[in-house]
Formats: C-alpha cells, structure tokens, sequence
C-alpha cells in the first residue's frame, strides 16, 4: 500500500466498502500502487495496468490495454465509442466485487503478460476521424489555422475532432470551432 493513495479510499462514503476491496484484490497480484491523474494506479515495472475510479452511478476498474484482453466473462466495458484502449469493470455493490474476485485477478493476471509481451493496441489513425463540415470550413478560409491545426500532435488533433463533432447541432459545432481557433493558432491542445 503507497500512503499516497490512501485519502482516495476515506474521501468517499457511496463507494468506499467496494474501492477498499477491490484495493485488496488488485495488491494481491503484486502490483506497485501508485497515485496517478488523482487516482490509484497499479503498475508493472512502471507501466500501467489497472486504476480504481469512482463515479456518481458506479466503481470501476479500468485497464489501460483492456482491448487487448480475451474478456472471457464479458465484462469488459467500453466506456464510448471514441475510447480506443481501455476497458472498464463496473461495480454498484461490494457483493459483486467478491463475487468476481478470481475472473478480476486473472484479467489482470492476463493483463500484465500482455504488458511483458510488449503488445500495443492498434490506434485509429487521426486521418481516419471524421473532420466536421463546420471545421472544414474554417480549415479551407483560413491557411494559418490549417498549418497550425497540423502542426498539433495527433493527440491533440483528434481531441478537436471529437470536441467538434459531438455536438447534434450545427450551430453549437460552428460555436466551438469559433471558441477554440485561438487555442489552435496558438499551438495548444483543448485542455491545455
């Protein structure tokens, strides 16, 4: 146990019975816990394997490379369709959690000989994501935004094409676009 860690499973009362327990199940497998993103996070020889994350309906586990697990049971989730990697364990009751134990603890077992075996999960590439019209656009009147929204690292490039098309109407799109152009000329991600 990393004392660095231990305020996540006193801050919450919903959770705290499941997240303490699936802490248990997790260090049994001799992963190094870790505090990452303002979550626990277990490693193998500094790469990450699994997290504990608390949300208002749900705990979950969720592992990094999850889509390249067999998920015999069927219980891996993924979270949205733009989520590539990982894959989610969810959990509304500690009942559940014991109940699953040994299928947990083989997933993660499986998830680390993935990480040993140095497998990759294939990423869309960012000319695969669709670029909305309202950006296009822009994109075509305006050379400097073109250059600049290439310059941006394919991370940073797909997080606006999917901030861009989420919305249903053209007009929240168009408004997005326009709040964002700045951040782009600038060189800087949505959430930088």
């Amino acid at each position: 146990m990393n004392p660095e860690v231990d305020f996540y499973f006193h801050k919450t009362d919903k959770w705290q019975a499941e997240i303490n327990k699936l802490r248990m199940i997790i260090l049994d497998c001799q992963l190094r816990e870790e505090l990452k993103w303002g979550t626990p996070c277990y490693t193998f020889q500094k790469r990450n394997i699994v997290l504990i994350h608390v949300f208002k309906e749900y705990c979950a586990v969720l592992f990094f490379k999850g889509a390249l697990l067999s998920d015999s049971d069927g219980i891996l989730i993924q979270q949205s369709e733009n989520v590539q990697a990982a894959r989610q364990v969810r959990f509304t009751h500690v009942q559940e959690i014991i109940e699953l134990e040994p299928v947990l603890k083989a997933y993660i077992a499986e998830a680390i000989e993935v990480e040993k075996a140095g497998l990759k999960v294939e990423m869309k590439k960012t000319t695969e994501f669709a670029v909305p019209e309202e950006f296009q656009v822009k994109l075509d009147g305006h050379p400097s935004l073109n250059n600049a929204f290439k310059a941006l690292t394919p991370g940073r490039q797909r997080a606006y094409l999917l901030h861009f098309s989420a919305p249903k109407q053209s007009k929240t799109r168009e408004a997005r676009v326009e709040k964002c152009m700045p951040l782009i000329l600038d060189g800087k991600g949505l959430n930088d």
